[in-house]
């Protein structure tokens, strides 16, 4: 295992490099610039301004110069948009936030889904599993940018419970929501899969010794089906996790929480391009990272994988 990490930790760290340098080279070739609005700038200005920043540089350079900070400062340079704020100062804002509500979103799709899954599939055919099946099927049917203006309209306007925006330190009720909003679409394909999976695993001939032996039906779903089951649900975490913790867009505009998904649209309409490497290279490194650590998971749970 310590040399399948290693191994994973050798190609991870060139496929890093080569995920800043196109995010560069795409960004560089992009049609117009940071500074550029309707009312032309001077082009003395203009020249101070490119300077300043570097941006009169050739491209190699400033591409030699970026990957040296990134790589061994971890320095993602200056914003040109938020005023003497560098772009380190903008992702320590918004990420935190982002990170909060991003994993209590993955602990409730998991926490929900696994246990919606597993009862469906144990009450197969019964009113149990319709019921998950069909709450399943409705969270499927109701993505972010959906249930995110119903629950304002539902929790906010209509009964006044919750605030409908803002995050104040993180407070339950400014997090509650925003964790619903974005887990439930998630939860919905993690009880599915944990289903499909658990009815698959009930069948099979070691589940069918454990009930032979006299085995109470609870020890054989905790001790014994429990884990296969898991392994699916476990290789679709990887990339749904990283989804919940960076793909927050709706939700932060939906809920005004100041995480990083308002700051990456904003920079966006803006030009900032240097937020948005930034942005860009961080949602990298943490796919990176979980699936390495899903891959952990997998054998930890499957003693039979040998790496």
């Amino acid at each position: 295992m310590f040399s399948y990490i290693v191994r994973r930790l050798a190609v991870a760290i060139p496929t890093i490099l080569i995920l800043i340098v196109v995010s560069f080279f795409l960004m560089y070739l992009a049609p117009g610039g940071p500074f550029n609005s309707e009312r032309p700038i001077p082009p003395e200005v203009m020249a101070n301004i490119e300077a300043k920043y570097g941006l009169d540089q050739p491209m190699w350079k400033q591409m030699l110069d970026y990957v040296t900070g990134v790589v061994f400062r971890f320095d993602f340079g200056p914003s040109f948009q938020y005023t003497d704020r560098t772009v380190n100062e903008v992702i320590a804002q918004g990420f935190p936030v982002t990170l909060t509500y991003g994993l209590w979103s993955a602990l409730f799709a998991v926490v929900v889904g696994v246990a919606l899954g597993v009862a469906a599939a144990i009450k197969h055919n019964t009113a149990v599993d319709y019921t998950a099946v069909g709450i399943s099927i409705g969270a499927q049917a109701l993505p972010n940018f959906v249930m995110a203006p119903i629950l304002l309209l539902i929790f906010t306007l209509g009964l006044g419970w919750l605030p409908g925006g803002g995050w104040n330190g993180g407070q339950w009720n400014y997090v509650i929501m925003p964790v619903i909003a974005l887990s439930t679409s998630y939860m919905a394909s993690i009880a599915r899969i944990t289903r499909s999976s658990m009815l698959e695993v009930l069948n099979s001939n070691f589940i069918r010794t454990a009930k032979a032996k006299g085995l109470p039906m609870r020890r054989v779903i905790l001790r014994h089906a429990l884990k296969p089951t898991l392994l699916p649900v476990i290789s679709y975490l990887g990339p749904a996790v990283v989804g919940m913790i960076t793909g927050s867009v709706v939700v932060d505009i939906a809920f005004s929480t100041g995480g990083i998904g308002q700051f990456f649209v904003n920079s966006a309409f803006n030009r900032d391009y240097s937020v948005i490497m930034g942005i860009t290279i961080l949602v990298g490194v943490l796919t990176i990272t979980f699936n390495l650590l899903v891959d952990i998971l997998y054998a930890w749970i499957d003693p039979k994988i040998r790496y």
